[in-house]
């Protein structure tokens, strides 16, 4: 074999292997991403929390178009006043003035004040400059500075926000002694618009729980009860794509490790909430026929941590109070 077929071959061989890589990585592949929608924040990136300090994974997938009217960062800022020698303002005016007036009169042979000739010109000019920059400093040392211009990291800005000293659920604590969540949802940089109570943050917990065990089961009807219609078609696709692989995903022994707010909110009669969880399971993949291990440690619990979003719908009541519904998985994004 003369030496460019071998390297021929070689070239080949090693083609075929990266996409048997390929293949490999995109079988392995069946999370369906940072998916389903946040009402108009699906594009917003939540707040950080300490059970998920890190960067969230925007939507990837939505029905939710985004929003036309760009943010305040992404609109065009006004145009800044062009600075001048003489700054801006009214002693700026005054100053450019002066020197106009005085310039006109050295042209029609009266000079500047008085004086004839470019050195008088000159001289005024400097007295007068340093006249108006005296006032000008004097001014700007009279006006008081603003509260917020010291204020850093605090719930307005971009920094990062403070933990919080009561998590929803604390690491390998049993869930008898957990914190209870009003303490978190206080707790300043957590925006709670909606005032979560108890039970909402045991329904978070229980919703993980069941929508794991629904996607094991491949029980369409339970996750349709406790999904948005969105969320469902991306996990019932989910579902279907495992099933035309010969697979089976199979999640067991869930527990909700540590929880925390990141923030809640409503949307004429919808109420959001987007919450952190870092949770324990056995996640495995194995054949739907053999039930033989394809992927995963079937001995061994890994640990997640994802961002999950629910919705609740609120009737209004004939006395203009409200019923709040059920909460449903609306959103899951990846950390």
């Amino acid at each position: 074999m003369s030496m460019f077929r071998k390297r021929t071959v070689l070239a080949a061989l090693a083609v075929a292997g990266a996409l048997t890589l390929v293949a490999a990585d995109h079988a392995e592949a069946r999370r369906a991403g940072s998916i389903g929608s946040r009402g108009t924040r699906t594009y917003q990136t939540p707040a950080a929390t300490p059970t998920a300090p890190g960067t969230v994974a925007p939507v990837q997938r939505s029905t939710t178009s985004p929003q036309t009217a760009p943010s305040a960062a992404a609109r065009p800022q006004a145009a800044a006043p062009r600075s001048s020698m003489f700054g801006n303002g009214f002693a700026g005016s005054l100053m450019r003035g002066l020197l106009i007036g005085g310039l006109i009169g050295m042209l029609m042979g009266q000079g500047l004040g008085g004086l004839a000739g470019i050195l008088g010109l000159l001289l005024q000019v400097g007295l007068v400059v340093g006249g108006v920059m005296l006032i000008m400093r004097l001014l700007r040392r009279s006006q008081p500075v603003p509260a917020a211009a010291g204020a850093r990291g605090g719930a307005g800005s971009g920094g990062p926000r403070p933990a919080a000293p009561g998590d929803w659920r604390a690491a390998s604590v049993p869930p008898a002694a957990s914190v209870p969540p009003a303490a978190s949802a206080r707790t300043p940089g957590v925006q709670d618009e909606i005032g979560l109570a108890a039970a909402d943050f045991d329904a978070f917990e229980r919703l993980l729980g069941i929508i794991q065990g629904a996607v094991s089961r491949e029980d369409q009807a339970e996750l349709r009860a406790n999904t948005t219609p969105e969320m469902f078609g991306y996990l019932a696709d989910e579902l279907r794509e495992n099933a035309e692989r010969g697979v089976r995903n199979d999640v067991s022994d869930v527990k909700l490790l540590q929880g925390d707010l990141a923030e809640a909110w409503r949307e004429g009669n919808r109420e959001y909430a987007t919450v952190a969880m870092r949770y324990a399971s056995r996640d495995v993949m194995l054949d739907r026929k053999s039930g033989q291990l394809v992927s995963g440690d079937a001995a061994g619990v890994g640990e997640s941590t994802e961002v999950w979003t629910f919705v609740r719908d609120r009737v209004a009541g004939p006395t203009g109070g409200g019923a709040a519904g059920l909460w449903r998985l609306s959103a899951i994004q990846g950390v």
